[in-house]
């Protein structure tokens, strides 16, 4: 079976997650996918593949005999699609020898235009993978499922020598909770890498520290004729909240390590109102002094207009994995010889977002992320292509034979 083949089998089968759900998985057709990977898992060889009560497939590929004592390393992606979009069977469009000009999505009226994503000028003459423009692809992270069956199949039929694999396929990612429920004793690795990049020969061991934070305001909602130094109008307090954040420090005007406050929903009417953010900052310093603007401006406007009126519920998401890989940073320099050794260069950008690497990081698994070649993911505009899903297979099975040194 060729690396596209799989890809394509895969994106057929539905699996996006439900944030609204309280399961685990969130949604049961994750399990579908799940049992077909264990599956394809054992035929490589890997005969303890299995899938767990929560979806976690886990398998492993015995050393080559003589590399039973090598660094025990393993690779991991999510099964699951972002819910974010038309959750409908997937028609993937097929481009060989692509132009790099503007692509028309089926009868959907959308168009990926170079304008919007110059990098496309870069793909020419590659196979472009598209969808129809009614549905997103799925290459995030089905990819990166791929290509790590696709280098397991490659490291086994070409008998390269190698250590102790492990593989593991998560559900939930795009929901935030796939690491909740990873099992490091199942994986049994020293050493991880997350196959969930975008351009291939990425090797991403950077991302935001982030939270969550929740502004609640009880307002004071009496007559208006009455309301003289009385009333306190809880959407109006939400407004002057929002307006004494740093109005440049938002996603629209921010890139690389500088960080934001996002506000991502608001509600609300004179007796209620409810802001929330997502707070991002590579810095962790940077991160805490965030934070303490927040505090400082519930402190503030509880001076102003009395004690609960505002209330602000702080909680952390995730941390950036550079504290635990920097330590251990040979897992990194190994990513980027592999790299090298499949004729790019490495890739180092920090992900303006979190990663599952990073949450496994700090549960003592240091776990880099890795490039699977795919870009515009969450929307009816992703796209792959199938060179860049081949480099970033090479890259996997280019990582194992220098573990094996």
């Amino acid at each position: 079976m060729t690396l596209l083949e799989r890809f394509l089998s895969y994106v057929a089968v539905p699996t996006s997650s439900d944030e609204r759900a309280d399961t685990v998985p969130t949604t049961e057709k994750q399990f579908v996918l799940a049992r077909r990977l264990a599956d394809d898992l054992k035929a490589l060889g890997a005969e303890d593949a299995h899938v767990d009560e929560k979806c976690y497939v886990y398998g492993h590929i015995p050393a080559t005999t003589g590399y039973e004592d090598r660094t025990k390393i393993g690779f991991i992606s999510h099964m699951d699609t972002s819910p974010d979009f038309a959750d409908a069977p997937v028609d993937p469009q097929i481009r060989p020898d692509y132009d790099g000009e503007d692509v028309v999505l089926g009868e959907s009226g959308r168009v990926i235009s170079v304008s919007n994503f110059p990098h496309l000028k870069s793909l020419k003459g590659r196979t472009l993978v598209t969808t129809d423009g009614t549905t997103l692809l799925g290459a995030d992270d089905k990819a990166g499922v791929a290509e790590i069956l696709h280098a397991v199949s490659r490291i086994v039929g070409e008998n390269i020598p190698h250590g102790p694999l492990s593989v593991a396929f998560t559900p939930d990612e795009e929901v935030g909770t796939s690491a909740d429920h990873f099992d490091l004793d199942a994986f049994r690795a020293d050493f991880g890498y997350t196959v969930d990049g975008s351009a291939e020969g990425e090797v991403v061991f950077e991302n935001f520290n982030a939270c969550s934070a929740v502004f609640t305001v009880s307002g004071c909602n009496i007559h208006p004729g009455e309301a003289k130094n009385r009333m306190i109008n809880a959407s109006l307090v939400a407004m002057e909240i929002n307006g004494m954040l740093p109005s440049a420090d938002i996603p629209r005007l921010t890139e690389g390590y500088e960080g934001f406050f996002h506000l991502t929903d608001m509600t609300g009417n004179c007796e209620k109102a409810e802001l929330r953010y997502i707070v991002r900052d590579h810095s962790a310093a940077m991160f805490d002094a965030r934070k303490e603007i927040l505090r400082h401006i519930e402190k503030t406007l509880n001076e102003k207009y009395g004690p609960g009126t505002v209330r602000l519920t702080l909680r952390d998401s995730y941390r950036n994995m550079e504290e635990m890989i920097r330590p251990v940073f040979k897992v990194v320099q190994i990513a980027d010889q592999a790299v090298r050794d499949a004729g790019l260069e490495p890739i180092h950008e920090p992900i303006r977002g979190g990663t599952d690497g990073a949450r496994l990081s700090f549960m003592g698994l240091p776990c880099p992320n890795l490039g699977t070649g795919g870009y515009a993911f969450h929307g009816p505009y992703e796209h792959t292509t199938v060179e860049g899903m081949e480099k970033a297979a090479e890259i996997i099975v280019n990582i194992v034979k220098r573990w094996a040194e």
